[in-house]
């Protein structure tokens, strides 16, 4: 590896890290969070043009490794015993909230293919995988579809500023506009009142479980590549992103690797590197060249499965505060679940969003993928 590769290569892997600092030490860009501040990063990094060409193949193997290793290490967390336990009435309304962004991603899907957007199948696909559990599954589908990274950047980005405004209207004017629309909250005996854990936990003898975990995380995506061209079933880019998921989920039923304290924090932080190493392949002309449709796309599908999903609480009876948590799971990730919960004073809804979060997440990439194949095949 020549020398201005490893410059490179320690760069993408080392600046997510003291973006990480910064969000940790400097109030304003905490609450700007770390996804932005990389994404701001690794942007403002491409547009400068100052990133060698030959640089673009570590790029794009680090960008790939990242997300290969992130998705198992994240989904190692899931307690897949624990959702039976989840009340009933969160499981119901995260089901409605997958439903609505499906329709709405499919409806998005006719309507803009009639007025000649192509490959509307990507745009539905990264909707519905970021609208059920996340970036790590938008990455995802991103990779398993070959999406362009100028395509996946301007919609990671436009949803980011979506997601802003979305968040906002949750912790402001949502609780009193839903007020008059839903029922109140009630406790529900099989809900979990106790709060979880805080951000403030002992870090220290990280060193084993973290080895335990990445050697893990790289068994799961030894194992899909190897596996992937195998199987008969699909693309072997799709199948690959599909086994990543599945030996992750599988991965979760080992207390070593479901209790590990490591492995969340090691794959949130390749998620920064993933979306660091996204944002620097991008330069102005793919920028300024891209259909800005995609901004009327994220909004629709945003505050429209929004509205659907709230539509539909209100024929099956879901409270606001359920409602809210669970949309919220779903929409921005379970991240946001403990802030939502704070805003709403009701830490009896915090584990139940967390939980159906989390089957948000799990499940995303299958629903995102699926659905991707299916629209293009009606295409």
């Amino acid at each position: 590896m020549q020398t201005d590769q490893v410059f490179l290569a320690a760069l993408y892997l080392l600046a997510p890290a003291g973006l990480v600092l910064l969000a940790l030490r400097v109030s304003l860009f905490a609450k700007v969070g770390p996804i932005v501040l990389c994404y701001a990063a690794g942007l403002l990094l491409g547009l400068t043009g100052l990133l060698p060409e030959s640089g673009a193949e570590i790029r794009t193997s680090i960008t790939e490794a990242s997300l290969g290793l992130a998705l198992p290490l994240l989904l190692f967390a899931v307690d897949v015993r624990a959702w039976g336990h989840v009340a009933g009435r969160a499981m119901l309304s995260m089901l409605l909230a997958v439903i609505a962004v499906v329709a709405l991603a499919t409806a998005l899907y006719h309507l803009f293919t009639s007025q000649g957007v192509e490959r509307v199948e990507q745009l539905s696909g990264m909707a519905v995988g970021m609208y059920t559990g996340g970036i790590a599954n938008m990455g995802a589908i991103k990779l398993a579809l070959g999406i362009p990274d100028a395509r996946y950047l301007l919609f990671a980005t436009v949803d980011t500023v979506v997601g802003s405004i979305y968040l906002l209207f949750v912790l402001t004017m949502a609780p009193r506009v839903l007020g008059g629309f839903l029922p109140g909250f009630t406790t529900d005996k099989n809900a979990d009142p106790e709060p979880l854990p805080t951000e403030a936990q002992n870090r220290s003898g990280m060193v084993v479980p973290g080895l335990v975990a990445f050697s893990a995380a790289v068994l799961c995506v030894g194992l899909a590549v190897v596996l992937a061209p195998m199987l008969p079933f699909a693309n072997p880019q799709i199948l690959t992103i599909v086994l990543l998921t599945t030996f992750g989920i599988a991965g979760s039923f080992l207390p070593a690797l479901r209790l590990n304290r490591a492995a969340p924090h090691m794959g949130m932080y390749l998620i920064y590197v993933f979306s660091f190493c996204v944002a620097a392949s991008m330069d102005l002309t793919a920028l300024a060249g891209m259909d800005m449709s995609i901004l009327v796309f994220c909004v629709a599908a945003t505050f429209g499965s929004f509205a659907l999903h709230a539509l539909l609480a209100r024929f099956a009876r879901i409270d606001r505060d359920t409602f809210l948590i669970t949309s919220v799971a779903a929409v921005m990730s379970p991240a946001f679940v403990p802030m939502v919960s704070r805003s709403l004073r009701n830490p009896a809804i915090l584990m139940s969003g967390m939980a159906t979060g989390i089957l948000g997440f799990a499940i995303g990439n299958y629903l995102g993928i699926s659905l991707a194949l299916l629209l293009a095949g009606k295409g």
